[in-house]
C-alpha cells in the first residue's frame, strides 16, 4: 500500500489527458478507452516489476496490441462501420493523424480518431511507470504524462473552453504523488545519521535544508519571471492545429459538376443510382436529391468551393428557419455509374451510415474521400425543409460581408445581360418578385434541348440569352437556365447559388435524365429557397425581342438638330462626273487599296492565330509541374486528332484513345513509330492520373517529345494546304479543355 500512491498518480495524470481531449468528442467512448489504456499500461509495469527491464517492454507492447484491437472493434461497432477488424485496423493505421486533425467538431469516436490517442496514452503510462517505479525517478516519470497532457491541450486548441479545472487537478495529483514518495517508510525506519558524530549529523541535516532553500529560491525566481508572461497569454486565442492540415477536397470533376449536365442529357438512360425511401413523408412528391452546391463564380465557371471535414455518423444539426415545415426522410442509396467523390443525399443530411463521409456545414453537402464505387450502399437520414410561402413573398434578402460570396458578380459581365437584369429589377421591387420575374422570363422565352453544348461562362450565357434562334441561341439545358438565373439574380441584388442534383419520379433507378441544375435564392429568416426557371412542357417560347428593351441605337430626340424651317440659299451642286472624279481617287485605286488592306488584315489574323497556337502549345508542354505538362501533352494529342477529323470523346480511357490515334495515323499512311509513341504517352497519362505527384521532369520531357512527334506525323500526312491550315486553325483556342 505504501507503493500505491505513485502508480495511482500516474494513472490519474494520463486519465486527465483523456478528459481534456474527450471534450471535443461526441461521446465519452474515447475517454473510457484512454483511461483503460492508462490503467492497463501502469498495471502491466507494476505486475512485471520483478522481471528484468528488457522483458517489460515486449510484454507491455503485446498487451497494447490487444487493448488497441479491442478499442478499434468497440469504435467500429459504435460508429456502425462496415468491414472486418483487419480492414478497419489497416485503414485507421494509415489515416489516424490526418483524419483526427481534419475531423469535424464534435469528433465521433471512430477507429481512425481513437487509435492515436489510445496508443499515446498507453505509451505514456508505460514510460512513466518504468521511470518512476523501476528507476525511482518520480519527477522525471511525470514528463510523459505532462507531454501527453500538453498535446491534448494543443489538439483541442480553441475548439473547447479553457481546461482550468483539469489543469489544477493535474498539478494537485502530481504534487500528491511527490509528497507520498517523500514520507518516511514507517515509524521504525532507522535514522541514517544515528551513531555519527555531532558534526556529521549536523552536516547531513544541513544539506537537505540548503537544498530545499535553494529549490524554493529557484521556484520563486521562475514564478516572478514567468508569471507576467503566463498572465499575458490568458486572453490569447490558442492556435488550432487543424489549420496546418489540408481537409479532404473534391476532385476537379466535382469542383464544377455543372458541366456534367450536358453529358448526362445525351445519355438519358444511364443508371447513376438506385434509391429506396425507407421512412419519411412523400407529401409534395419525391424529394430532390442534392449532389453539389456551387456558390463561387468567376465569370467562367461555377465552383463548389466548399471546405469538407471528416465527419462521423451523426452530422451537426442546424435549427430550421422559423415557420418552416420539416419532415425526416430516410433513404437507402446504392451507387451505380455515378463517379467522383460527391455523395448524393436529400437536403439536409443529419445521419449517414454505411460510408465514411466528410461534410461541409455551410452548404450541407457530403463527399466520400475515397471516391464513389459501383455497388457502394449507404443510408441517409435527412431533414427536408419547406419554407412558409407567406414569409417568402415578403422577406428581404441579406447583405454585407457574410453573404458577399453569393452576391459577387465578377468583372466583365456583358452589357446586354446587365440591361436585362436592370429591366427585370426595375419592374419588380420586392426581392421575391425580382426572383420570380427572372424565373418567369427564362421559362417563357427559352427552349430546353438535350443536345445544347455545355458552357456557362459570360460568352456562353450571352449567346444563350440573346443569340439568334436559327443559329443555336436561346436554347440550352438546365445548366444554362440555372446559371443565367443565378447571374441575373446577382446583378439584380439577390444572393444566389446553383445546385446540381436529381429529381427522380419515384423510388428505383435514378437515371441521367433525372439530373438537372436549379438556382436558389437566400432570404432573411427563411433560408435558401429553390426556383424553377425551366419552361413548361409543350410550351412555345416567345421571342426575346418582344419583352427585352435593347439599348436605343439612335440618339435621343434632344440630341437631334431641330430643323430651322428656312431653305438654304443655294441648293448643293451635284456636279458632273469629271468634277467628282477630280475630287477623290478613282475606282481602280479604291478597289486595289481595299483588296490590299483585306490581304494585310487576313495575314495579320493568320499570324496572330499562329502565334496564339504556338503560345498555347508552349504553355501546355513547357510550363507547370510535371503532371500538368503530361496532361498538356495529352491535350495536344487529342487536339491533333480533332484537327485531323478524328475526335475522341471524354468517356474513353487513355488506352482507347491511344488505339484510335494509332489507327488514325495508319489510315493517313504515316509511319507506325509515332503511333506506338502515343501508346507510351497514354501510360504516362495514366500514371499521372492515378499517382498524382509521382511524375518526374524527365518523364514530362518524354511526354512532350512523344506528343510533338505524333502531332508532326499526323500533320505531315495531310495535303499541303491542310498542313498550312493546321498551324492556324483556331479550334484548339476555343475547344473546351
Amino acid at each position: 500500500m505504501r507503493a500505491a500512491p505513485v502508480p495511482v498518480a500516474l494513472v490519474a495524470l494520463v486519465a486527465l489527458s483523456a478528459v481534456v481531449l474527450g471534450r471535443v468528442y461526441a461521446d465519452p467512448l474515447l475517454t473510457r478507452l484512454m483511461v483503460g489504456a492508462a490503467a492497463g499500461s501502469v498495471l502491466v509495469s507494476v505486475a512485471a516489476r520483478r522481471l528484468p527491464s528488457w522483458q517489460v517492454a515486449p510484454l507491455s507492447v503485446a498487451a497494447l496490441a490487444g487493448w488497441t484491437l479491442l478499442s478499434l472493434r468497440l469504435a467500429a461497432s459504435h460508429a456502425a462501420l462496415p468491414g472486418g477488424l483487419g480492414e478497419v485496423a489497416a485503414d485507421a493505421a494509415g489515416n489516424a493523424i490526418p483524419r483526427l486533425l481534419t475531423a469535424m467538431i464534435p469528433v465521433e469516436p471512430t477507429p481512425d480518431t481513437v487509435l492515436l490517442p489510445v496508443v499515446a496514452a498507453w505509451l505514456a503510462g508505460l514510460t512513466a511507470a518504468e521511470v518512476a517505479l523501476r528507476a525511482g525517478r518520480v519527477l522525471l516519470g511525470y514528463l510523459p504524462p505532462a507531454l501527453l497532457y500538453a498535446g491534448a491541450l494543443y489538439v483541442v486548441g480553441p475548439n473547447a473552453a479553457p481546461a482550468v479545472g483539469p489543469t489544477v487537478l493535474f498539478a494537485a495529483v502530481a504534487a500528491a504523488g511527490l509528497a507520498a514518495t517523500g514520507r518516511p517508510a514507517g515509524p521504525d525506519a532507522a535514522d541514517p545519521v544515528t551513531g555519527g558524530t555531532p558534526a556529521v549529523r549536523a552536516a547531513v541535516r544541513l544539506r537537505p535544508a540548503v537544498a530545499s532553500a535553494g529549490g524554493l529560491a529557484v521556484v520563486v525566481a521562475l514564478a516572478a519571471l514567468l508569471a507576467p508572461v503566463v498572465a499575458g497569454q490568458v486572453d490569447d486565442h490558442p492556435v488550432d492545429p487543424r489549420r496546418y492540415v489540408e481537409p479532404p477536397r473534391v476532385e476537379s470533376l466535382d469542383e464544377n459538376p455543372l458541366i456534367r449536365i450536358s453529358g448526362w442529357a445525351l445519355n438519358p438512360d444511364q443508371r447513376l443510382l438506385d434509391v429506396r425511401t425507407v421512412a419519411g413523408s412523400t407529401g409534395g412528391g419525391p424529394p430532390r436529391i442534392r449532389l453539389a452546391v456551387l456558390s463561387d463564380y468567376d465569370g467562367v465557371t461555377w465552383r463548389v468551393g466548399a471546405t469538407y471535414r471528416n465527419a462521423g455518423r451523426i452530422l451537426p444539426a442546424v435549427e430550421p428557419p422559423p415557420g418552416a415545415t420539416t419532415d425526416v426522410v430516410r433513404q437507402e442509396i446504392t451507387v451505380a455509374d455515378l463517379t467522383g467523390r460527391l455523395l448524393p443525399a436529400v437536403p439536409t443530411p443529419r445521419e449517414v451510415g454505411g460510408a465514411r463521409v466528410a461534410y461541409d456545414p455551410a452548404s450541407g453537402t457530403l463527399i466520400r474521400p475515397e471516391g464513389l464505387a459501383p455497388g457502394l450502399r449507404y443510408d441517409v437520414s435527412s431533414v427536408r425543409e419547406r419554407p412558409d410561402p407567406n414569409l417568402v413573398a415578403t422577406a428581404d434578402v441579406p447583405a454585407g460581408d457574410a453573404v458577399a460570396r453569393v452576391l459577387r458578380v465578377p468583372d466583365g459581365a456583358p452589357e446586354q445581360v446587365r440591361r436585362l437584369a436592370t429591366q427585370l429589377a426595375e419592374e419588380n421591387g420586392a426581392p421575391y418578385a425580382r426572383a420570380d420575374a427572372i424565373a418567369t422570363f427564362l421559362a417563357e422565352h427559352y427552349r430546353v434541348t438535350a443536345d445544347a453544348p455545355s458552357g456557362h461562362a459570360y460568352p456562353n450565357l450571352t449567346f444563350f440569352l440573346f443569340g439568334p434562334r436559327n443559329g443555336g441561341g436561346q436554347r440550352g439545358t438546365s445548366e444554362q437556365f440555372a446559371a443565367s438565373f443565378a447571374v441575373l439574380g446577382r446583378l439584380a441584388g439577390l444572393p444566389t447559388r446553383v445546385v446540381v442534383g436529381f429529381a427522380p419520379e419515384a423510388d428505383g433507378p435514378v437515371r441521367a435524365a433525372d439530373a438537372y441544375a436549379w438556382p436558389e435564392v437566400l432570404f432573411e429568416g427563411v433560408g435558401w429557397v429553390p426556383f424553377d426557371p425551366m419552361p413548361r412542357p409543350d410550351s412555345e417560347p416567345r421571342p426575346v425581342e418582344e419583352d427585352f428593351r435593347p439599348q436605343p441605337e439612335d440618339p435621343p430626340p434632344s440630341e437631334v438638330p431641330a430643323p430651322t424651317g428656312e431653305p438654304t440659299a443655294t441648293p448643293p451642286a451635284t456636279g458632273s462626273a469629271p468634277d467628282r472624279a477630280r475630287g477623290g481617287p478613282g475606282t481602280p485605286v479604291l478597289v486595289g487599296g481595299g483588296a490590299g488592306g483585306l490581304l494585310v488584315l487576313v495575314g495579320a489574323v493568320l499570324a496572330a492565330l499562329a502565334a496564339m497556337r504556338r503560345r498555347l502549345s508552349r504553355s501546355r508542354l513547357e510550363r507547370g509541374d510535371p503532371g500538368g505538362r503530361v496532361a498538356g501533352a495529352w491535350r495536344e494529342v487529342t487536339d491533333a486528332l480533332r484537327l485531323a477529323g478524328r475526335p475522341v470523346g471524354d468517356d474513353l480511357a487513355a488506352a482507347e484513345v491511344a488505339e484510335r490515334a494509332r489507327r488514325a495515323l495508319a489510315d493517313a499512311g504515316a509511319g507506325a513509330a509515332a503511333g506506338g509513341a502515343v501508346g507510351e504517352l497514354a501510360g504516362l497519362v495514366n500514371q499521372s492520373a492515378f499517382a498524382p505527384g509521382s511524375m518526374t521532369p524527365g518523364q514530362a520531357d518524354r511526354a512532350t517529345a512523344l506528343a510533338s512527334a505524333y502531332g508532326d506525323a499526323l500533320r505531315d500526312a495531310r495535303p499541303r494546304w491542310r498542313r498550312m491550315w493546321w498551324r492556324v486553325h483556331p479550334g484548339p483556342l476555343r475547344w473546351r479543355r
